[in-house]
């Protein structure tokens, strides 16, 4: 059905995880995985840096103009952190939109107008390759994938889309997204010396006071740790790893601290 006619929006397949979100009608912001809802105190670490990212981005009183129950809306996209590939953390956003489903009308919407969407709300959608590209040119066993907007370095696939909502993905074959992570085998202290640089610290420093917040022992800590945890969360909580994961805060609060002071 999808190659039998019409137009294609050929966007990049991203190599992330699953995540859903919406606004409550109370303000809050309800956040969740591909299968599971998260409960306030139940967010997954390698998600924190996802759902901070939303929470400080998604313009509430925008949604509201645009829709008549903000809680009928819920956005689907991807968590950007370390599954296989090594996108440039630096580069590519916490989330990216793919959907947005509409419960009032009970269908998704189609990809213009989910371009659309994402970014009078203060979020991105994922990157599209090409728009309105005829069904009967394209063809999956020949079609070559371009390079990824968010790392130097080819795209993980193409996820294929008409405005019905039939869809499919085209996997690139030079992109191993099957990788077994390596546990860390260090002490703590060694991890956070590997990972808390002060290269790392410049940059947060830097973020923090673009937002307009000032660089605390805390606020640097915090958002230092969530730095390190999306691009090294399979190591670092990797059931055979060395590293405790409180003595590994622990440790990088004080090289947080130790930075500050100087």
């Amino acid at each position: 059905m999808l190659l039998d006619g019409g137009h294609l929006w050929i966007q990049e397949l991203l190599d992330g995880a699953p995540f859903r979100f919406r606004l409550r009608s109370s303000g809050v912001i309800e956040v969740g995985d591909g299968r599971r809802r998260f409960g306030d105190s139940e967010v997954p670490l390698p998600y924190e840096h996802a759902v901070r990212y939303v929470r400080a981005n998604l313009d509430r009183e925008a949604l509201r103009r645009a829709v008549d129950d903000v809680a009928s809306v819920t956005f689907l996209g991807v968590a950007m952190h370390h599954q296989s590939v090594d996108y440039d953390w630096h580069r590519i956003p916490s989330v990216l939109g793919v959907d947005v489903f509409d419960a009032d009308r009970d269908r998704y919407l189609s990809p213009d107008a989910v371009e659309g969407v994402y970014e009078p709300l203060g979020l991105e959608s994922v990157n599209t390759f090409e728009k309105e590209h005829r069904a009967l040119d394209f063809d999956p066993k020949t079609v070559s994938v371009p390079d990824s907007a968010y790392y130097d370095g080819p795209a993980a696939g193409l996820l294929v889309r008409d405005k019905t909502g039939n869809r499919a993905v085209v996997p690139n074959p030079d992109v191993e997204l099957d990788v077994d992570p390596e546990p860390l085998s260090m002490s703590a202290e060694e991890a956070a010396e590997r990972y808390a640089t002060d290269r790392r610290f410049d940059r947060i420093a830097a973020a923090l006071k673009t937002e307009g917040r000032p660089v605390t022992v805390d606020a640097l800590f915090e958002r230092t740790v969530e730095s390190i945890l999306r691009a090294a969360h399979d190591r670092l909580l990797h059931p055979e790893s060395s590293v405790e994961i409180g003595d590994f805060r622990s440790a990088v609060a004080a090289r947080a601290r130790a930075w500050l002071s100087e």
